[in-house]
């Protein structure tokens, strides 16, 4: 039971949440708020100095309000170094930096990042998924590292 809880801790500490930057009413609902396009930013939490700002669609109305309604697969990503870039640590290839519930149980938005250490390079995927079946709709960004400064990569 120990390790389970370890375990959580463990993954609900690399998963942060997203700092809402601002919206944009898309939809006039009646009842409930609007159907907006929001853009969140988020810090990766292994290397400080990087911010990723996604937008996406969020559905309004009564659904949207109880948070029964399935928002878009469409997003957006650009991520920016935003001050100096510091790795804590040798960095997986391909890691999963953030996600989101965008629908009541099947639905996520995804962040991962991939290092093409060839380039020096940290780049930043976007896209959403689903149980059963996910979308082929996704954006993709990169920060370049400065080559003084080579990226660690877990063997």
């Amino acid at each position: 039971m120990k390790r389970i809880l370890a375990l959580a801790l463990l993954t609900a500490s690399t998963f942060v949440h997203a700092e809402s930057i601002g919206a944009v009413d898309t939809v006039f609902k009646f009842i409930g708020p609007d159907h907006k396009i929001v853009v969140d930013a988020h810090d990766d939490p292994k290397v400080a100095g990087v911010t990723c700002y996604v937008s996406r669609a969020k559905v309004g109305g009564i659904k949207g309000a109880l948070g029964l309604a399935e928002d878009k697969s469409e997003a957006s990503i650009a991520c920016r170094q935003v001050g100096p870039i510091t790795i804590s640590g040798p960095l997986p290839v391909q890691e999963e930096v953030f996600s989101e519930r965008i629908s009541l149980v099947f639905k996520k938005l995804r962040i991962v990042r991939m290092v093409d250490a060839k380039r020096n390079t940290l780049v930043y995927l976007t896209y959403s998924d689903r149980v059963i079946e996910g979308s082929p709709q996704n954006s993709v960004t990169a920060v370049a590292v400065d080559r003084a400064r080579p990226i660690p990569v877990k063997k």
